[in-house]
């Protein structure tokens, strides 16, 4: 995403929740517009690309409660990130209670690291989702020093994800790459296409039908082009008292 674009209005996707006040949460608010915007894309991004699907809840800034007693004043976190698989899309939920989900645990969740939260992602968060929410894809992104992290849980530890020749690391659980982009954490697909953001992916589509309409231009064009150059050819032909169609 250029500079230009991130002066754009923002648009935040339904699923995008900043919980209310009777939510409760021990996660500090979203750092900077960085974090905003990156949480942003992680969503649309997969909306997008999971548009047909229907079978996974994805959100972003959202509180998780997960007291084993099923009291939201005991266990909760609040990812920045996070995929829920095997799950239904809608309705939108104000929190992902654990108790009431069929005791579903995200598959996926992405930390955007801060100056006042990177060890506690790094630490702490990491041993919870490891051993807790057992979530097998865990990574975290830096927007400003674009430090970038990721894990999958192997047995009941997590391992680093190694990256490719791209630097890519590979969700499992998504099958999609997750890699640094223009400075943006963006997903890849297996063949390391970019999964385009829903502006994007408009203004690709308005490209591509600019240039079928410039082909189909030249393409007429170039049969104006022969079917003159052919007339004048019949007319000398017949200036030669000879029958262009005789031939």
């Amino acid at each position: 995403m250029t500079i230009a674009q991130e002066k754009q209005p923002i648009i935040i996707p339904e699923n995008v929740i900043i919980p209310g006040s009777d939510l409760y949460s021990d996660e500090p608010p979203l750092e900077s517009k960085l974090h905003l915007l990156q949480i942003i894309i992680l969503m649309q991004c997969l909306e997008w690309l999971w548009q047909d699907r229907d079978d996974f809840f994805a959100a972003g800034n959202l509180t998780i409660y997960y007291s084993p007693n099923q009291k939201k004043s005991e266990a909760f976190r609040r990812p920045d990130f996070f995929v829920v698989i095997g799950t239904h899309r809608y309705p939108p939920r104000k929190s992902w209670v654990v108790w009431q989900e069929a005791e579903k645990y995200p598959n996926i969740i992405v930390e955007i690291l801060s100056d006042s939260t990177a060890n506690t992602d790094r630490d702490l968060k990491k041993q919870l989702y490891q051993d807790t929410f057992q979530t097998p894809d865990y990574f975290w992104f830096d927007p400003n020093s674009l430090e970038f992290a990721g894990f999958r849980l192997v047995g009941d530890k997590y391992q680093p994800i190694e990256p490719n020749e791209s630097g890519y690391l590979w969700s499992e659980q998504l099958k999609l790459y997750l890699g640094v982009y223009e400075g943006k954490l963006r997903y890849f697909t297996a063949d390391g296409s970019l999964v385009p953001t829903p502006e994007e992916a408009a203004l690709w589509e308005k490209q591509q039908k600019e240039l079928a309409q410039q082909e189909k231009l030249r393409a007429e064009q170039e049969k104006l082009r022969t079917e003159e150059k052919n007339a004048k050819l019949a007319a000398k032909l017949r200036e030669l008292n000879i029958d262009p169609d005789s031939l």
